[in-house]
C-alpha cells in the first residue's frame, strides 16, 4: 500500500473524479483502528479504464459505518470526499467541505492515516 499525504489528496480525487458514479463495494473493520474501504471507479491516468481502490484507514478515531449488504443501495452520484485537517483524516460519502461535514455523512472515518493500493476491477 502506498502513503496517501494531504497535499496530494486533491490530485488523487481528481484522478478519479471524486469516485463520481462509482461503486462502493466493500467496508472492513481489521482491528478498532484500523478500516479498510474499497471503491471502484473510472481512472483518468488508466484511459477511464474501470479499477479498485482500497482506502486503508489506521489510528482512527471516529467512525460512522454501514453493513456490507447496504452498500450497494448508497447513492454514490456525488462521489466521496477525503480532507486532511488537524493532521486527520476525514472520509465521507458525497461532497464535504470539512471535517464538520464529513461528519454528517451517511458514512464516514476519521483518522490518523491513510494509505490506498489499486487493483484490477
Amino acid at each position: 500500500m502506498k502513503p496517501l499525504l494531504a497535499k496530494d489528496l486533491k490530485s488523487f480525487l481528481d484522478r478519479f473524479d471524486n469516485f463520481r458514479d462509482s461503486e462502493l463495494r466493500h467496508i472492513e473493520i481489521i482491528s478498532p483502528s484500523v478500516i479498510t474501504i474499497t471503491l471502484a471507479g473510472q481512472d483518468s491516468a488508466r484511459a477511464f479504464d474501470w479499477i479498485s481502490v482500497i482506502l486503508k484507514f489506521s489510528g482512527v478515531s471516529n467512525a460512522k459505518i454501514l453493513d456490507n449488504a447496504k452498500l450497494k443501495l448508497v447513492d454514490m452520484s456525488d462521489g466521496i470526499s477525503l480532507l486532511c485537517e488537524k493532521d486527520l483524516f476525514a472520509f465521507g460519502i458525497g461532497e464535504c467541505e470539512n471535517l464538520f461535514s464529513i461528519k454528517s455523512s451517511t458514512c464516514q472515518v476519521v483518522a490518523s492515516s491513510l494509505k490506498y493500493q489499486e487493483g484490477e476491477f
